[in-house]
């Protein structure tokens, strides 16, 4: 018997890949269409499918392992690194000098190549998924150092959202902390968290960002967090913020 507990009626195949850490929902549904997926030896062609812990599940192959504690971790990533585990290019990732005992890890949202910050990592997917929705409701918080004068009744107006070339940016919260010169630092907060929301809505501002930190993301801070190091949440910590986890 393989593969994770699941309920008496059964569970979609994917969410049981993904609570196994081997990768998120969203690429077990990949791995399935490219029909990587096999249950009891037979291949599956679609993720409308449901498995029991009775199930033998495998992926490439392999069985699929069972299911380890959830455990979250906090990274301060450092600029010039990439939030992959591989590039063609040969750029630093952020898995670069993890050390070798830690699991798994996939980062709870992504950090771009020049941004710096806290990235959160885990080794459940499940977890992963319930932490990046933005009906979860947790507020990302950022330090922005822009070029230029912002002015503050614009920076009020994102409190309505912004839709920029056909994108749709939720409600910001954006506050000038102090000027330096030709360049003013910024606090920022959201909860969506697109794809380089916080430069491409600045720069629609005509605010180019030239340096961008994440100091927290939900009730989690970078605090004094040393550049490029990885520290487990506490258990306890963990589950009291995100609720009942699997023991």
């Amino acid at each position: 018997m393989s593969g994770p507990a699941a309920g008496p009626k059964g569970e979609r195949i994917a969410k049981v890949i993904a609570r196994a850490g081997l990768g998120s929902r969203r690429e077990a549904e990949r791995w399935i269409a490219d029909g990587r997926v096999a249950v009891d030896g037979k291949v599956l062609e679609t993720p409308a499918h449901t498995v029991t812990e009775a199930n033998r599940i495998t992926v490439d192959g392999r069985e699929l392992p069972k299911a380890q504690r959830a455990r979250l971790f906090r990274f301060h990533k450092p600029r010039g690194m990439l939030t992959t585990a591989h590039d063609p290019q040969g750029r630093p990732t952020i898995y670069d000098g993890m050390p070798p005992e830690l699991p798994r890890l996939m980062p709870v949202g992504r950090l771009d190549f020049n941004s710096e910050g806290l990235l959160l990592l885990t080794n459940d997917g499940e977890l992963k998924r319930h932490l990046e929705l933005p009906a979860t409701g947790w507020i990302r918080r950022y330090r922005a150092r822009v070029h230029g004068a912002p002015e503050p009744e614009a920076l009020k107006r994102l409190k309505d959202g912004i839709t920029i070339e056909g994108v749709r940016y939720g409600p910001i919260e954006a506050k000038i902390d102090r000027q330096q010169g030709s360049n003013c630092w910024l606090l920022v907060a959201l909860t969506e968290g697109k794809n380089r929301e916080v430069r491409r809505v600045l720069e629609h501002l005509r605010l180019p960002v030239n340096r961008l930190i994440r100091i927290s993301y939900g009730p989690f801070q970078l605090g004094d967090l040393p550049a490029a190091a990885c520290v487990e949440v506490p258990p306890k910590t963990l589950h009291d913020q995100v609720g009942k986890l699997r023991q």
